[in-house]
């Protein structure tokens, strides 16, 4: 029974890592329609909360403990969560910063 074990976890660790593996997303390249009168199209992509985050934490001397985007009064915003070492051994303070995701 312990062998059946053995082996059945072996199994579906292998079966998760090549799941793992073969759910990767390949990126191609976009395909923007022709425009008329010499315009160049503008793409716009949506802010990375993290690199807003290592922004703000290198900003305030502390490290990032957290990133994620919310709406608040029906605009998207950061939540973003820095943690800033304390002084004399003291525990580090956690400070939470809401940044606008313009």
């Amino acid at each position: 029974m312990k062998r059946l074990l053995s082996h059945l976890r072996s199994g579906l660790a292998a079966l998760g890592a090549a799941g793992f593996l073969a759910s990767e997303a390949v990126a191609g390249p976009v395909m923007l329609p022709p425009v008329s009168g010499g315009e160049r199209p503008v793409l716009l992509v949506q802010a990375d909360c993290y690199a807003i985050g290592q922004e703000v934490a290198a900003q305030r001397g502390g490290t990032l403990a957290r990133a994620s985007q919310s709406n608040q009064g029906g605009r998207p915003v950061c939540v973003i969560v820095v943690l800033i070492p304390g002084k004399d051994g003291q525990r580090p303070r956690r400070t939470e910063v809401v940044v606008p995701l313009n």
